[in-house]
């Protein structure tokens, strides 16, 4: 996915709306943010919090709308989109053309729910998870070993290692199918070390006592 869908029914400020319009649409909603515009540029954001203590008759254009430089474009990925909701908490974000021109906003529940489905969330199957340092990954070696199992990866998500705490880095694989026992012993016989499996069909009694040994091995 490379520039998600923008919400056409969530509503956007004007300057000339009411403090009291304002929550009325965010209760209606059920988002604590709405996007403000003027003339189809982009102004800002206003939260619930900021609008409390104003009269309900207060005009928009009375308020200082937060974040006016924070703002997606139009072809920008969803993982760019997501950055910017996460570095400034917004609960909602405005989409533009380069021209700052705005073209729609979306909420981060909306954003949360793309990226899930784009990781495959709904697909059936087992969901591994490696630890890695950084000079051990490579997801071409590790796809691989897994194809050659008959398995695919729907999608994978790799985190650096802390280098705080020395914990190495951890590689999430979300697979094609639940029954994934060759493919963990697969990744074992080649040193790859298993710290989680999920949603995997159930291993027999021997390998679900090594599993088990070795994820209570982990947690020490």
């Amino acid at each position: 996915m490379t520039t998600p869908p923008f919400n056409p029914s969530l509503p956007t400020l004007r300057l000339h709306d009411t403090a009291g319009q304002a929550l009325a649409w965010m209760e209606e909603y059920r988002i604590p943010q709405l996007v403000v515009a003027e003339e189809g540029q982009y102004v800002g954001i206003l939260s619930e919090e900021m609008l409390m203590d104003r009269p309900d008759e207060a005009l928009i254009a009375e308020c200082e709308p937060q974040h006016p430089d924070v703002l997606a474009y139009e072809g920008q990925h969803l993982l760019e989109w997501l950055r910017l909701v996460q570095r400034h908490q917004l609960e909602v974000l405005a989409v533009a053309s380069t021209e700052r021109h705005l073209l729609g906003c979306v909420s981060t529940r909306e954003l949360y729910t793309q990226l899930a489905e784009s990781l495959g969330t709904d697909e059936e199957g087992a969901i591994v998870v490696l630890e890695l340092d950084d000079r051990d990954y490579s997801l071409t070696e590790i796809s691989r070993l897994v194809e050659s199992n008959g398995v695919k990866i729907i999608s994978s998500t790799f985190v650096s290692p802390h280098y705080e705490t020395e914990r190495p880095g951890l590689l999430t694989l979300k697979l094609n199918r639940r029954d994934v026992k060759a493919v963990v012993a697969t990744l074992e016989r080649y040193d790859y070390t298993l710290h989680g499996l999920y949603a995997a069909e159930e291993a027999d009694t021997t390998d679900r006592e090594r599993l088990d040994q070795l994820l209570r091995y982990l947690e020490m």
